[in-house]
């Protein structure tokens, strides 16, 4: 029973649903480093520095999804390198 529960991939499945909780939480929790005066709504902001300089590096989809593939990959390369 226990071996049923416990298999092969437990472990590293539950790191990776905690590597992507951490992502998603860290996501949610930044705070902008900018604070304008006289803003009248969430359009007329500027966009963050860090932001303008790398829009793709700093969105926590694509780190799941990279993390995911990155999961996926050591699976198949050990399934591979088992036969």
């Amino acid at each position: 029973m226990l071996d049923v529960l416990f298999d092969v991939w437990t472990v590293p499945v539950a790191v990776v649903i905690a590597l992507i909780g951490l992502i998603g939480v860290l996501a949610v929790r930044k705070k902008p480093e900018f604070n304008p005066e006289g803003v009248l709504n969430r359009q007329d902001r500027s966009v963050a520095e860090p932001i303008e300089d790398h829009p793709f590096a700093l969105n926590p989809i694509i780190w799941v999804c990279l993390v995911a593939a990155l999961f996926m990959v050591i699976i198949i390369m050990y399934y591979w390198a088992s036969f």
